[in-house]
């Protein structure tokens, strides 16, 4: 074997562990990411523009665990909060959703939650909110037999967070994911439109079949019917009267079932088809609009 194939087995490597994270080792180890896509995160084909950040001081965050009687387990979150502000503020909340693999410390393509909410845009601050994370497991944010993420955050989650004022009414209730954590964004806002008032969802995990879903992550549903029930193409009718933006590259994977999901939204949602592919680069470029879009919204009296 030559030194070039050498060097080259150990890039593909190091970009499927590090680059894509989880969701990328996924959709290569079981060739729903074609060759030419993984050649293009390896070649910085998938790169997109970066625009420079700007950030205020960072505020504070917390990590906890408590035992989920939704997910039989113990679970780990963390709440980051907004600059000047601090554990027991009142505040709107984002429930942010980690992609397949991830857990609760996972950021949006290296952008942290703290890090989110200290963003500048135009060199004003955001309008201040709190962002909690939290671990889902890999089931795709829907319930399965023993194991409840969605369960967790609305019945669990959230009112415990309440209690610490935050999304405490009149102050609202956003969701923001990525990969699998985008696909939840959307499902929760479509289950609970009277919790969550505002969505973005960042390269979304949207499967058109049930089959195309098992055949690439048996964890994603439990059943046809399973699927059928939160499927987020056929629910959109749950998203009335909510802000929604969507984002996905032209070369991701999972651009057709993006591309259904628009085809299904009602007029005046968000949906933002450019170049890119599902991979940390796009993630870094989308995260700043999509915060933005959330602050302002759950901002609004």
């Amino acid at each position: 074997m030559t030194r070039g194939r050498l060097l080259k087995l150990g890039l593909v490597t190091a970009v499927t562990l590090v680059v894509g994270g989880a969701t990328l080792h996924e959709l290569v180890e079981h060739s729903v990411l074609p060759g030419k896509a993984t050649l293009d995160v390896i070649t910085g084909a998938c790169d997109v523009a970066q625009p420079p950040l700007q950030f205020a001081t960072l505020g504070p965050e917390y990590s906890r665990r408590f035992y989920s009687r939704a997910r039989n387990r113990e679970v780990g979150y963390t709440i980051a909060y907004p600059p000047g502000h601090k554990l027991g503020d009142r505040l709107p909340l984002v429930v942010m959703l980690h992609g397949e693999g991830g857990d609760h410390t996972d950021s949006i393509g290296g952008l942290f939650p703290r890090n989110a909410l200290a963003l500048q845009v135009d060199g004003a601050p955001l309008r201040p909110m709190a962002i909690v994370t939290v671990d889902g497991g890999r089931g795709y944010w829907n319930p399965h037999p023993g194991d409840d993420p969605m369960g967790m955050v609305v019945d669990e989650l959230i009112p415990r967070l309440q209690q610490i004022g935050l999304g405490r009414p009149p102050y609202k209730i956003g969701a923001l994911g990525v990969s699998m954590g985008g696909y939840g964004a959307i499902l929760f806002a479509e289950k609970f439109p009277h919790l969550f008032h505002a969505v973005a969802a960042i390269s979304p995990a949207v499967w058109t079949s049930y089959g195309q879903a098992n055949g690439v992550n048996s964890a994603a549903y439990a059943s046809p019917a399973a699927f059928a029930a939160a499927d987020v193409v056929t629910h959109t009718g749950g998203l009335a009267g909510i802000p929604v933006r969507v984002a996905s590259g032209n070369d991701d994977p999972f651009h057709p079932g993006v591309v259904a999901l628009a085809k299904a939204l009602r007029p005046g949602a968000i949906v933002e088809m450019s170049e890119g592919c599902h991979s940390a680069s796009f993630f870094r470029q989308q995260a700043p609009p999509s915060i933005e879009f959330l602050s302002r919204h759950l901002g609004e009296s």
